[in-house]
């Protein structure tokens, strides 16, 4: 069990799901604190860092390309202090925040975790009904129906429209981006066997904003509505039999280790080499 907890928020894992808890202080964004907990099982995880900084650093979770919908939908774009796969670390716990990646990085190899793009989500996505307003519109995700409402800073097109509302069916993609620059934020829908997009304050299946640079909780309904749009998922080959036992032992030879070290029979060196041998030898198996 590595863990780590500071006021920006607490990480834990346990070998198998790496759970991730935002924070209660003033500091922490609101879109993390709306989206809550999150779960991540190993599989959907690509890498995990320590990055230092002169005030402590960051660590930084790095997830397969189309495990999660809410990385998938914002493409690197939900930067901090809104990222929930960032978690920020005060100057006094950069060692701990060390040892967390080097615990969930040593796990990767044990258990091989495939670095391929996954075929199908393996987080949920934000739980719905869910909602969230910025700029023009509001758009409402009940699970199965997509609903934009106007408000009143929307255009005139929009307004002379009402409200638009689409069944998940009819929906073939979603796309949503900050608000950069003179740029607007966007949370646009592709809607099937309908035309090119038009411009964001125009199109009544997007809702854009000038102000806000992540606009609310935009980015979580897009997230949640990209979750549930149907996947073609090919069949996977079964594991190789006994592959779950030799991992299983390797990861518990691991945890002894780590004990070890935390109590001071084994020294930093001592340690680095004895993980270094466990993982060679379950390389080489």
């Amino acid at each position: 069990m590595a863990e780590i907890a500071v006021p920006d928020g607490s990480w834990t894992f346990n070998g198998d799901i790496l759970r991730v808890v935002p924070g209660s202080d003033k500091d922490v964004h609101d879109l993390r604190k709306t989206l809550g907990e999150v779960v991540v099982p190993r599989d959907a995880i690509a890498g995990v860092a320590f990055e230092p900084a002169r005030k402590g650093g960051h660590l930084r979770l790095r997830l397969r390309k189309g495990a999660d919908p809410l990385s998938d939908v914002a493409a690197g774009a939900l930067t901090a202090p809104a990222d929930p796969y960032r978690l920020s670390i005060p100057k006094t716990r950069t060692g701990a925040a060390e040892y967390f990646a080097d615990e969930v990085r040593d796990t990767l190899v044990v258990y091989q975790t495939p670095a391929a793009p996954c075929e199908d989500y393996l987080l949920p996505g934000p739980d719905v009904p869910i909602s969230a307003t910025a700029g023009d519109g509001t758009a409402i995700f009940d699970g199965e129906r997509v609903r934009l409402e106007w408000t009143g800073f929307a255009g005139t097109e929009k307004e002379k429209a009402g409200p638009q509302e689409y069944p998940l069916s009819d929906v073939s993609g979603v796309e949503w981006k900050p608000q950069s620059g003179m740029g607007y934020g966007t949370l646009r829908f592709r809607i099937k066997g309908e035309g090119p997009a038009q411009q964001p304050q125009k199109d009544l299946r997007c809702v854009s904003w000038g102000i806000q640079r992540f606009g609310g909780a935009t980015a979580l309904v897009a997230a949640a509505v990209l979750a549930r749009i149907p996947r073609d998922v090919p069949e996977l080959p079964p594991l190789p039999p006994g592959a779950d036992d030799v991992h299983d032992a390797v990861l518990r030879r691991l945890a002894e280790l780590g004990e070890l070290h935390r109590s001071g029979v084994l020294t930093d060196e001592e340690f680095a080499l004895a993980k270094q041998a466990v993982i060679r030898r379950l390389q080489q198996s």
